[in-house]
């Protein structure tokens, strides 16, 4: 069982960033064919754009001037003798050659941008196939709105790398390949001053993008929190209104704004820092490469068509400097949110499978449970919640679980429903252990009806289908029927169909319970866990679910938490648990004659009732003798 320390460390973890590059390469893999595609077509697009510029050239020292053409480009295309024509002709190579270029780009990108949506896709099914995988303390760790953030936000924004660690830098790279290799062939002295900008790249990543990345992981878990805090309001919200708690909760959500949006700020001058020194720099080394190749056309040592040439290409080597820098700072971005979804990745899965795991044929379960000097403790528990369980459940048999509040009931069932393992000791289902199943397998046999029900944002029918995807209508209606919920149902305008909100909120709280049990029913799983299953429903519905459970629990081996005394005697077995042992088990008859614990507590539930119905009436008969008097 994976400790709480496991989480820390994982929640903790630090990655390079070389690491969290390799890490997204391992996720092109599978795409690699459209990564070929779609890096040659930026390839050849940037190549292409590289063409243009030199245009500029023939039109000012050839069309222009009015100088001739070189003899070979005379002797090959004689027709470009005329200037106009010359003129003509270059701006129509240009105009084809950017059209080209604009085509390839804009496909290239399409490419890209469906690529980046297939990674977001399949890296948020990983997350979310994991996420409800983790084991149930480290689930209820994250909360349901911290789970929402990294699917929405962190698992998004790896797509995102694509472009920023993938596409723009590699069109980025040729093109500054590209220019370098021409401006080469035009003068290398001013190659060689473009050269000198090279080194500031380097230094501005290693200075400040490697410090950029934990900001923004920063950022990112806050907005995790004010995620999760709004969820958590939202779904609480009759709580917060019944104790007008509307400013505390708007409050709390301001104050952790704030504080993300300062974060932002804090990151946003890291992010400026470099771009205002490319800003500054592109126009003062603009500035003295033209200062030198003006002396140089002085001089006669170039023509002016080189040197607007080679203006043009130094912008053209310019730019992907600066998109390499600002890359750097949103590939940064990015890598946080990668690295924030590969920690829930790496975290241990709930009971994970094993090759040698049997699958569970419920046509051969009998539904015999066994607890064998079971010892439980929670993940970060200080003292176990059981000790030395030792029970025996005959198949079909219904057991009820009593004792007070903390005494380890629900803990008994968790441990029946796989939702954790013992430390030490077995569980056993039919003589062998539940952790030689599959978990998943398992649970396919079990239903469950517990006393906070919870509801699905969907129709009637929806909810009650929900562990039997497969069901008719009539198989739907049968279970609503023997969960004694078809009567309501049908006063619905809607019937069956009707939208129920999230967590059913439209529906009243006995209305809930009866649709859990109707779901429970449809599932006709052969071990069942009840949970103060009748706890919302009045007396007279009671009365009549009662019978529908006996029907449900008929033939299976069912473990019933309950207080009502109406429920218990009805069950095969009492177990009263105290303390996180077994103190007292039997039937209701043997347990009364036995006295003890379980006696007592019967007792006092008698007087309770019966105090209820004597008071009214001793206050009645006072209220008349006053009067007589």
């Amino acid at each position: 069982m994976p400790s709480s320390s496991d989480s820390r460390e994982a929640k903790h973890r630090a990655r390079s960033a070389k690491q969290l590059v390799w890490q997204f390469f391992w996720l092109l893999v599978p795409l690699r064919r459209q990564v070929l595609w779609i890096l040659t077509s930026a390839t050849v697009a940037t190549l292409i754009g590289l063409l243009p510029p030199a245009g500029t050239k023939f039109i000012v020292d050839y069309g222009l001037s009015h100088k001739s053409l070189p003899e070979p480009w005379l002797r090959r295309f004689p027709s470009l003798s005329d200037p106009r024509q010359l003129l003509l002709v270059t701006v129509i190579a240009v105009a084809l050659t950017s059209l080209i270029k604009i085509l390839l780009h804009i496909w290239g990108r399409w490419q890209a941008t469906k690529m980046s949506k297939q990674i977001q896709l399949n890296l948020r099914r990983r997350v979310f196939e994991h996420a409800v995988r983790l084991p149930l303390h480290r689930v209820q760790e994250i909360r349901s709105g911290g789970v929402a953030s990294i699917l929405r936000e962190d698992g998004g924004s790896v797509g995102e790398l694509v472009f920023g660690m993938m596409f723009d830098p590699w069109r980025a790279v040729i093109q500054l390949v590209g220019s370098l290799a021409i401006l080469a062939w035009v003068d290398w002295t001013l190659l060689a001053g473009a050269i000198v900008l090279l080194p500031v790249v380097f230094l501005t990543h290693r200075t400040w993008i490697n410090n950029i990345r934990p900001q923004f992981r920063v950022i990112r878990k806050q907005r995790e929190q004010i995620d999760a805090g709004a969820t958590e309001s939202f779904a609480g919200m009759r709580i917060v209104r019944a104790f007008s708690r509307q400013k505390r909760e708007t409050a709390r959500f301001t104050t952790e704004n704030n504080l993300m949006a300062r974060q932002e700020l804090y990151a946003w001058w890291w992010m400026r820092a470099v771009e205002m020194i490319w800003e500054a720099l592109i126009p003062t080394a603009s500035a003295g490469l033209l200062f030198y190749g003006g002396w140089q056309v002085l001089d006669g040592r170039m023509t002016i068509g080189d040197l607007m040439m080679f203006l043009v290409y130094l912008l053209m080597l310019l730019e992907p400097l600066a998109t390499l820098a600002q890359s750097a700072t949103q590939f940064q971005n990015s890598l946080s949110g990668l690295d924030r979804v590969l920690d829930l990745l790496e975290e241990p899965r709930e009971m994970p499978s094993i090759p040698a795991a049997l699958k569970v044929d419920r046509r051969e379960v009998a539904g015999r449970i066994s607890f064998e000097h079971v010892t439980f403790t929670y993940p970060g528990g200080d003292a176990p919640a059981l000790h030395d369980i030792c029970l025996s459940v005959a198949a079909g048999q219904t057991v009820a679980l009593v004792g007070p509040s903390g005494a380890g009931k629900t803990t008994l069932t968790n441990l029946v429903a796989r939702f954790y393992d013992p430390e030490t000791g077995h569980v056993t289902l039919d003589g062998r252990d539940l952790r030689d199943y599959d978990v998943e397998s398992f649970r396919s046999i079990l239903g469950i009806v517990e006393q906070d029900v919870f509801l699905f944002d969907g129709t009637i029918a929806q909810n009650i289908a929900y562990a039997r995807r497969g069901a008719s209508t009539e198989e739907i209606r049968a279970a609503a029927e023997a969960a004694n919920a078809a009567e309501f149902i049908d006063r619905m305008s809607d019937g069956m169909q009707t939208l129920i909100g999230e967590r059913g909120v439209r529906l009243s709280g006995g209305q809930r319970q009866r649709l859990a049990i109707a779901r429970a029913i449809l599932a006709d799983p052969k071990l069942l866990v009840l949970d103060e299953a009748t706890s919302n429903l009045d007396t007279e519905s009671e009365q009549l679910i009662q019978q529908s459970l006996g029907q449900l629990m008929r033939g299976r081996t069912s473990f019933v938490i309950a207080h009502r005394l109406s429920t218990i005697s009805r069950a095969d077995v009492i177990v009263v648990i105290e303390q996180g042992r077994v103190t007292q088990t039997g039937s209701h008859a043997e347990l009364m004659a036995r006295g003890g614990k379980y006696r007592s507590m019967v007792e006092r539930q008698i007087q309770m009732t019966l105090g209820n119905f004597t008071a009214p009436m001793t206050s009645e008969a006072d209220g008349e003798s006053s009067d007589v008097r």
